[in-house]
């Protein structure tokens, strides 16, 4: 029997996208327009195809002759921005959705956590819930009563087990969503960023159960873009951009490019609209006030950002600063922090001076987004600013500390001179 469970071949899929347009304020053209949109759309009905809202219609293709093999026991991450396809292709891999394009072979059973609570039904208890997603999984009772104990353990739900699941916190629908798909004895088992949900215990324990789940010879496929879990968990990377597989080899690899995407800059990116604000323009300033992609460590960092916010009140800006491997070292809200909401309406060049750090040298980005408690992430854009630290010498010393040598992004200063206090060795 062949070692390969999973193999992809010329695979795409292409999504109908709608658009709306502004109207012109001819009538005549206006009546047009819209019989049209209302003959297709009845045709597409009679076709059979999913009805696309929207006056104008676009070809859109997540994934476009992505090729690869998996062989049983590997544990594969599958990385790239938002929007590259990853999420697209394991809803493939599952067979929730049909590829367009190409085929999928698949040999074993399939457990999928692609969503928090995948399957999940919200009127049934946590009970119900691990006995229905054991049968769509394919389990018998047995098999699920077997590992049930354990399930309910690792989930820490145990006291809410006979609640239904509609009354549940995030972070606990998280846990059980996660203990079950985990848990179940599946040949492959897809992972969708399941790291992103859950406090720091929740996420600790879901990577000691995936490196278990890896251990015992299962096939996985993990997606996330926590690349620190990324490079503990697995040894090989798929690479997805632009719906396009752009490299599939060494973990460390496969992050270095994931990486050096980042830092393409902004220019090439149209960074969209959210629903009630967008983020118009983000520049690093120099001590002159000019935009540069160099920052000085130990100087304030001065960013210039334009906003604007339509009818929303208390919106805030956040920033996150992530480093070459694209993990967090810092966080600011203007909401949060600062207690300064963005206006309500209208165009805005908000100036900020963030405290100094003294940055390792290395590529650095900072993510921009609007949000408010209410509506949380009204729009993102990953690394809108990109910038590099040339070098970083502390205390002006002939030495360059590096983000590469492993001992963090942040040199620590003193706040006062080093005492040594010496002692005598003179014998008593």
């Amino acid at each position: 029997m062949s070692d390969v469970v999973i193999r992809a071949e010329k695979l795409g899929k292409k999504f109908i996208i709608g658009h709306k347009v502004e109207y012109s304020a001819i009538l005549g053209e206006a009546l047009v327009r819209s019989a049209r949109g209302f003959v297709r759309r009845g045709a597409d009905m009679l076709r059979g195809r999913a009805v696309v809202e929207g006056d104008e219609v676009e070809e859109f293709w997540a994934l476009r002759d992505v090729d690869f093999e998996i062989k049983r026991g590997e544990v594969v991450s599958i990385i790239g921005h938002n929007g590259a396809g990853k999420t697209t292709l394991l809803k493939i891999l599952s067979r929730i959705l049909e590829p367009t394009l190409g085929r999928v072979e698949l040999n074993g059973r399939i457990a999928s956590l692609l969503e928090v609570g995948t399957g999940f039904h919200q009127e049934l208890s946590g009970r119900e819930n691990i006995f229905l997603n054991g049968a769509i999984l394919g389990m018998t009772r047995q098999e699920v009563l077997a590992r049930f104990d354990e399930i309910v353990d690792f989930s820490g739900v145990e006291k809410f087990i006979d609640t239904p699941v509609k009354r549940y916190s995030v972070g606990m629908y998280a846990r059980l969503a996660f203990s079950v798909a985990a848990h179940l004895e599946t040949e492959i088992l897809f992972v969708d960023e399941v790291l992103a949900v859950g406090d720091a215990e929740f996420q600790k324990r879901c990577l000691d159960r995936m490196s278990a789940v890896a251990s015992a010879g299962r096939t996985v496929l993990f997606v996330s873009h926590n690349l620190a879990a990324v490079a503990a968990l697995t040894r090989r990377g798929i690479v997805l951009k632009g719906g396009r597989l752009i490299f599939d080899g060494p973990i460390e690899n496969a992050i270095a490019q994931y990486s050096a995407s980042l830092s393409k800059g902004k220019a090439a990116r149209d960074w969209g609209r959210g629903h009630h604000s967008a983020i118009i323009s983000a520049d690093l300033l120099d001590a002159q006030g000019v935009p540069t992609d160099i920052y000085e460590p130990g100087t304030p960092f001065n960013l210039r950002i334009e906003v604007e916010t339509v009818n929303i009140p208390g919106l805030g800006l956040e920033l996150q600063l992530r480093d070459a491997n694209n993990l967090p070292v810092g966080f600011y809200s203007s909401s949060i922090f600062s207690q300064t909401p963005l206006p309500s309406q209208g165009r805005h060049v908000c100036t900020l001076s963030l405290q100094p750090l003294f940055l390792a040298s290395g590529d650095y980005s900072f993510d921009i987004a609007t949000n408010s408690l209410t509506i949380a992430i009204d729009h993102g854009v990953a690394n809108a600013i990109p910038f590099r630290v040339a070098a970083s010498s502390p205390g002006g010393i002939a030495y360059d500390f590096k983000q590469s040598l492993g001992n963090g992004v942040l040199a620590m200063e003193l706040a006062s001179p080093l005492s040594i206090d010496s002692q005598s060795s003179e014998p008593a």
